[in-house]
């Protein structure tokens, strides 16, 4: 206890970092506010259908990423996954397209480029989602919760809620640039932390209606919530370097032995980012049913936007695996790897420098990443197998699975970010003994 205010004192002496925090908050506090604004021309007091809607199956997860503003109507409804389905494409871009390949050679210049490009898709994406959430709502509320003629209430909705996805991309590039975190990524956690308490409560209450061993089982719970946590923290950080005997017997070579070296691997190089993008994708059925009366598609779309369902859950699975070895691929650079090893006079024992340390280190890279990206992909369906066993959606959420994965990931790398600036100015870390905290950086995609 005494180190911890110690360590809150020296966060507050230090200005800069001070302010920082100052500033994350408040932006944080403006996004959790607008999240409670409704959209002009609804009536707030008849929800009722829609917040029970958004109470369950992938609708409820939706609802958990934009903070609830999914279910309040809000001007923020749509949230920031617009921005995240943009940033896969350009990603996506970056592989296939040249002038894309391009633009990501020529530094902060092409960077920028990107961004732009980025941003007006986002706007593109959310003004094609935008129809079809306010379609749902008309669905899902009676006529007397509408209160302007239909043509302004879509034309207004429309423009509102693709400004609401556009402002809370600002906060969080401004939370970025100005605060402590990336922005993107703490606007997804604030959303999924404020669900946390009432989802406990939920849970708790079950518990104690429950006849016989109602507690017990929820303790029972708590301890496996704990057990998953601690799993997601190694997950989402990963083995920091792989020892070289290792490496060698993964990609079947024979030469090794002696010295221990290490090189810079990891079992799982990209961090929660292939979750957040097959997430994203996953949230595709449900703008496709608001388009459309179709009962083919809309029976199509009920399969995979079952949260608990065989192939939803298969399909997430697969898409997570897919995901980590695309995202390995683009973060992860063997030929670089291998010249900076030469030009630093390092090398792989058995190993010549150049070419076949890059293939040396793009096969161990390959092989590795498949128990990584097998790991992360259990670990993503895990609240479906928590579901099975009596847990609540609302909690079962945490049990693993996008939520559990994001909140690790976001929370480690801006504690990684607080121990940095303490220890630029000859503080004592976050933690005790000289450990340090192991952030990823892998999330700074979405910044």
């Amino acid at each position: 206890m005494k180190n911890l205010i110690t360590t809150l004192n020296n966060i507050w002496k230090i200005e800069e970092l001070r302010t920082r925090i100052l500033i994350t908050l408040g932006f944080i506090l403006i996004y959790r506010l607008g999240s409670f604004v409704v959209l002009p021309g609804v009536d707030p007091t008849q929800l009722s259908a829609l917040q029970q809607q958004a109470s369950s199956g992938l609708l409820g997860l939706l609802n958990l990423f934009t903070g609830g503003a999914f279910a309040q109507a809000s001007i923020f409804a749509l949230g920031i996954m617009p921005y995240i389905s943009a940033s896969i494409v350009i990603q996506l871009l970056g592989i296939a397209v040249p002038y894309f390949q391009k633009l990501q050679r020529e530094g902060e210049s092409g960077r920028r480029k990107i961004n732009n490009i980025t941003r007006y898709l986002t706007i593109l994406i959310t003004a094609g989602q935008a129809p079809g959430y306010i379609a749902n709502l008309q669905a899902q509320l009676p006529a007397e919760a509408f209160l302007l003629s239909p043509t302004a209430f879509w034309l207004s909705s429309i423009i509102i809620l693709v400004t609401g996805t556009m402002f809370v991309m600002w906060l969080g590039e401004k939370i970025t640039d100005r605060g402590i975190g990336n922005g993107i990524s703490l606007i997804i956690m604030i959303g999924i932390i404020a669900a946390l308490p009432g989802s406990l409560m939920a849970e708790f209450a079950t518990a104690l209606e429950s006849q016989g061993g109602g507690l017990v089982m929820f303790l029972v719970e708590m301890v496996a919530l704990l057990a998953v946590i601690f799993v997601s923290i190694l997950l989402v950080q990963g083995t920091r370097r792989i020892p070289v005997n290792f490496a060698k017997r993964v990609v079947g070579n024979k030469q090794y032995g002696g010295v221990r070296q290490y090189i810079p691997l990891k079992v799982n190089a990209s961090g929660v980012m292939p979750i957040i993008f097959a997430q994203a994708i996953m949230f595709i059925p449900i703008t496709l049913v608001g388009f459309s009366d179709s009962e083919a598609l809309q029976g199509f779309a009920a399969a995979f936007t079952d949260f608990a369902g065989f192939w939803y859950n298969l399909v997430f699975f697969f898409m997570v695996v897919i995901f980590t070895y695309f995202y390995t691929a683009i973060t992860v650079n063997p030929k670089q790897m291998a010249d900076d090893m030469k030009k630093n006079g390092g090398f792989i024992p058995g190993i010549k420098p150049g070419r076949k340390t890059a293939e040396f280190l793009d096969d161990a890279m390959s092989k590795i990443t498949l128990p990584g990206s097998l790991f992360l992909a259990f670990v993503a369906i895990l609240p479906a197998f928590a579901m099975q066993f009596g847990v609540n959606q609302g909690f079962a959420q945490f049990y693993g699975g996008t939520s559990l994965l994001i909140m690790v990931g976001v929370v480690l790398d801006t504690l990684q970010q607080v121990e940095s600036h303490l220890l630029m100015r000859h503080y004592d870390g976050l933690t005790s003994g000289g450990g340090r905290i192991k952030g990823k950086s892998s999330t700074g995609m979405m910044g």
